[in-house]
């Protein structure tokens, strides 16, 4: 059963995600230039490399976020995102996609390189400091909250905002996915914003 707190946070959780849901019906998320989300950062990749979002010029991105502890959200995204990419074909070669932590502390380049094994190997995994993970979180305007975990009185979870972005090979925002769209949908959303 539920405990208050927990009902709480998952109403505000439902809240926000009924607001970006109707952004993006209604175009306020889904169009460049109407929406402030993106933004610099620095943060070390799975690949041994640590990058900028200067690093990625020149490509689209297929920017989430996530946890390697998230029980559901994040493998259902990172499984759809593997999927698109197959769908795609050739096309996916103008294409990067990452997965950004929200949970720092424990998702290490290690712990990512491991956790990323699951999924298409064109995923990137971008990891740093707290303050790093903070700051790129506030950039692309993502929903995290750490709460107790009711089954292990010393770890935490962390509910967040399980949305895919989309942004130019200039870094501009260009698309909100909702990370459980299929692989085809997000296939099909990716090719009609690359070839308008």
């Amino acid at each position: 059963m539920a405990t208050p707190m927990f009902k709480s946070v998952k109403r505000k959780y439902r809240l926000l995600i009924a607001v970006l849901v109707a952004l993006a019906s209604a175009g306020g998320l889904a169009t460049a230039g109407t929406a402030s989300i993106g933004g610099p950062f620095t943060l070390a990749a799975t690949n041994g490399e640590d990058v900028t979002d200067q690093t990625y010029r020149g490509k689209w991105l297929l920017v989430s976020f996530g946890y390697t502890f998230c029980p559901d959200a994040c493998p259902t995204t990172l499984n759809n995102i593997s999927v698109a990419l197959e769908k795609l074909g050739p096309e996916a070669d103008k294409l990067q996609p990452l997965f950004i932590t929200v949970d720092p502390r424990r998702d290490t380049r290690a712990v990512l390189v491991d956790y990323l094994k699951s999924f298409d190997s064109r995923i990137i995994g971008l990891t740093g400091t707290q303050q790093q993970i903070d700051s790129v979180v506030k950039e692309y305007r993502v929903y995290v909250e750490q709460q107790k975990s009711e089954a292990d009185p010393d770890g935490y979870v962390l509910p967040h905002s399980s949305y895919v972005y989309l942004m130019d090979p200039e870094g501009r925002f260009t698309a909100v996915i909702p990370g459980n769209e299929t692989g085809d949908s997000i296939a099909a959303r990716v090719h009609n914003e690359m070839n308008p």
